[in-house]
């Protein structure tokens, strides 16, 4: 326990020690103890106090609780009050220190500072990411898949006045059309066949949150125009029902196809795009910010191997050199599991060019001498993680970060041939 003989010593006390609970006179020799309690909060709003007086005044009572003590006792006739009191201004202060520690750690783990990288590219969309995640505008994050549009999206809600609130992810891709809607709405009961009670929907859990749309583009156009009808007047109907449910909501969108070309094809709603893409952000791939791979690399050897429970290795040269020259049609995901592979198979101290499980000369991109479109790389790269997973149609679309559906879609579209 700590004492301090005025107020100006306990607030230089209060600087340097951690101390959750205090207990103030009202009449100090230097302060006015109801006054006292103002300059403590600004110090640490987790501290509670307890404001005692010889004469109890309403007024100051009122006071004290305004400025936040935790209470305003009068001596001697509350005495046996002091204890029990002091022991629920401490619960409510530890309280509030776990809160703030795990508010913390989410922004740690969730904020700006996740984003790993100091290429040009990618400060460039943690600066426009920065600035918008302040308000409550809609975003429409573009990239190829792999590329973090799903970190972008927490950094951007953990770090505006939602964060408190519920961040809701789907993978639009992942869902059939009516299903997605049911999941999205909620609906009501007897709206379908097993529809057995009220279900509430992802736009309701993230009332006065945040919701992420990724794969925008897998929408189909009906649900493309109920989405619409949220961003117009913040309203949807629910199956099965007949009037309107209300919801405020931020929206986060992201996709790896070119919407304006989606337009077009008459696949993609040209009013809905003009509403998502208010503030667009385009997220650079892995090839794109080359530099960045040395770092990425280093964070995910440690996190993987502190996950494996084993050493953390050092890299060589040639390891490092090996993972720029290399084509990265995966992004980030696909440097995560190849350093997750190497760390699985590997039990070296130090990790080289050998342990890597691509050819270099063939994948870099200094070494491609034919030009490829994109729907060839695509194709290519499909082909090359089914043979990787041996056809397992489920595990490949898990490991480019796509729904199961599109696989399917993409496999049709290019006719390709699964053992």
């Amino acid at each position: 326990m700590y004492q301090a003989g005025d107020g100006k010593s306990g607030l230089a006390l209060l600087e340097k020690e951690d101390i959750p609970v205090v207990l103030s006179d009202v009449k100090l020799p230097d302060f006015n103890g109801v006054d006292l309690v103002t300059k403590i909060k600004k110090i640490d709003p987790s501290i509670e106090v307890i404001n005692l007086t010889a004469f109890g005044k309403i007024e100051d009572g009122v006071q004290s609780i305004k400025n936040g003590a935790f209470d305003y006792i009068i001596k001697g006739d509350d005495n046996d009050k002091i204890i029990p009191l002091v022991a629920k201004a401490m619960d409510k202060a530890l309280l509030q220190r776990k809160v703030q520690h795990l508010e913390r750690t989410l922004e740690k783990r969730f904020g700006f500072d996740s984003i790993i990288g100091n290429s040009d590219e990618i400060q460039h969309a943690k600066y426009l990411a920065q600035k918008v995640s302040g308000t409550d505008t809609t975003v429409l994050l573009l990239g190829e898949t792999g590329t973090g549009k799903e970190i972008f999206a927490k950094a951007i809600h953990f770090n505006s006045n939602r964060k408190d609130q519920n961040f809701v992810a789907v993978n639009c891709s992942a869902f059939g059309k009516d299903i997605l809607e049911s999941e999205l709405f909620g609906y009501k009961s007897g709206a379908f066949t097993g529809a057995l009670k009220d279900k509430k929907g992802l736009f309701e859990e993230a009332d006065h949150g945040t919701i992420f749309l990724d794969e925008i583009g897998e929408m189909s156009l009906d649900l493309q125009a109920k989405l619409l009808r949220v961003l117009e007047d913040g309203t949807f109907i629910k199956l099965g029902d007949t009037k309107t449910t209300q919801t405020n909501v931020r929206i986060i969108a992201a996709t790896n196809r070119d919407l304006e070309r989606e337009i077009s094809q008459a696949a993609f709603r040209e009013d809905l795009f003009y509403r998502l893409s208010v503030f667009t952000i385009q997220l650079p791939s892995l090839n794109e910010r080359k530099s960045d791979i040395s770092l990425l690399t280093h964070y995910y050897v440690e996190q993987f191997a502190r996950k494996l429970n084993k050493p953390v290795p050092e890299t060589d040269n040639s390891f490092i050199s090996k993972l720029q020259n290399h084509l990265w049609k995966g992004n980030i995901r696909e440097l995560k599991n190849v350093i997750e592979r190497v760390l699985i198979l590997s039990d070296s101290a130090v990790l080289t060019s050998i342990d890597l499980p691509f050819n270099s000369e063939r994948d870099s991109l200094a070494d491609t001498n034919t030009t490829l479109d994109l729907a060839t790389i695509e194709k290519l790269h499909i082909q090359r993680v089914l043979k990787l997973t041996s056809g397992n149609k489920t595990e490949s679309a898990k490991l480019m970060g796509i729904g199961l559906t599109t696989l399917y879609r993409k496999i049709e579209e290019y006719k390709i041939l699964v053992d």
